[in-house]
């Protein structure tokens, strides 16, 4: 199953005045899997697994937090039955592969219990990414490849602009041909889709919360 994570204090027989020591976790030859994700103990939060390597999440901003609110009450507003809306939850690619989109729209059926804790990536239409300092590369280039290669029909991309912080949402749909995403749209107050159903969202709203 990969390597074991340990986070050992230093012994309380150690001098006072000695350094703190931890052992910090070393990743198998392989790299960890996704196994390793969901048994390690002790993982921070919303840790992900990109490549065979764990990627820890460093504190958000407001504008990341209140833009995935927006989003998600946004999405449930007017979503059909046959999907699900959901924040931060893992979905799994492939063994060593598990992100976390900031929000997801999943096929109903895929959410069989309360007690869940990822989902296939066969199971989402939509993943959407909030950008982040700390995460610019993984949220434009890596997450997309990887959702648009593991055949999720929808991506969008939330950037921050301007001196007032607002959101601007690009839209990607997946050419079947390519297996890679095209931007069908840029929307910067309001985002109105049609697909995967009908969506319209107030993105100047977030003044508001």
């Amino acid at each position: 199953m990969g390597g074991t994570m340990t986070a050992e204090p230093i012994s309380e027989a150690a001098a006072p005045d000695a350094e703190p020591t931890s052992r910090w976790p070393v990743p198998p030859a392989d790299g960890w899997s996704v196994d390793d994700l969901f048994t390690l103990p002790n993982l921070p939060p919303h840790t992900q697994l990109i490549d065979g390597s764990l990627v820890f999440v460093r504190p958000q901003r407001d504008f990341h937090s209140i833009v995935i609110d927006l989003l998600v009450s946004g999405l449930r507003r007017t979503v059909p039955p046959r999907f699900k809306v959901r924040r931060e939850m893992t979905v799994v690619i492939d063994r060593k592969n598990a992100p976390e989109p900031d929000v997801s729209l999943l096929r109903a059926e895929a959410v069989t219990e309360r007690r869940q804790t990822s989902f296939r990536a066969a199971d989402v239409v939509l993943a959407v990414e909030v950008v982040s300092p700390e995460s610019e590369s993984r949220d434009r280039d890596t997450k997309p490849r990887k959702y648009a290669a593991a055949g999720i029909a929808h991506f969008w991309l939330v950037e921050m602009v301007g001196e007032d912080a607002r959101p601007v949402v690009y839209v990607y749909e997946r050419d079947p041909v390519t297996k890679s995403y095209t931007v069908t749209g840029i929307h910067h107050n309001r985002l109105k889709v049609s697909v995967p159903f009908d969506i319209d969202i107030d993105l100047t709203a977030i003044d508001n919360l």
